[in-house]
């Protein structure tokens, strides 16, 4: 079963945006990478990435919440899993992917990359990337550190790239994936 890498990011960006067209280049990257996406099943970022692994050939999982009932699962998503509620959507997130991929996002982005690394650096989930792309991510980081606790070590988990495609090289290296996965 081919890797399944968890997207994260903005709910609110529209198609033709750059960051709509960010996360479709990610989700087309990762699906000819051999990778399958997996994010929460509804719009942007989620609809972007899914869209981008679908026009590849990927595959697309999306973990929806039946909070949101009816409001369907975009149209790009080859698998629904329906969870019942937000807690329960983000466990399946987050133990559903063997890796993390952060894009510009608002609050639940962010809630979704600090309890992704709470669960790496704590142990809770077996060591994996967390990937994170763009200059936000530094700048999330540089004030954690800034004003927060936290190690050296910790922060050594985290790997913050430029570009999508700088995300897609750094994935295969920490996966040891050799090119064309």
């Amino acid at each position: 079963m081919p890797h399944v890498v968890t997207v994260f990011g903005a709910s609110g960006v529209k198609p033709g945006s750059e960051p709509y067209e960010e996360a479709r280049r990610l989700g087309r990257l990762l699906a000819e990478a051999g990778f399958t996406i997996c994010n929460g099943g509804y719009s942007g970022t989620m609809e972007a990435s899914a869209r981008g692994a679908r026009e590849a050939g990927g595959a697309a999982i999306g973990i929806t919440n039946a909070v949101f009932d009816p409001k369907p699962a975009n149209r790009y998503i080859t698998e629904e899993r329906k969870a019942p509620d937000f807690f329960e959507r983000l466990r399946r997130l987050l133990t559903l992917g063997d890796a993390y991929i952060c894009l510009k996002g608002s609050v639940g982005t962010l809630t979704e990359f600090s309890l992704a690394w709470t669960l790496i650096q704590t142990g809770a989930v077996s060591p994996r990337p967390l990937i994170c792309v763009g200059p936000a991510w530094r700048a999330v980081l540089d004030a954690y550190g800034a004003h927060l606790p936290v190690r050296p070590k910790d922060f050594a988990l985290v790997t913050v790239v430029p570009t999508v495609e700088a995300a897609i090289t750094a994935l295969r290296d920490a996966l040891r994936c050799p090119s064309g996965h």
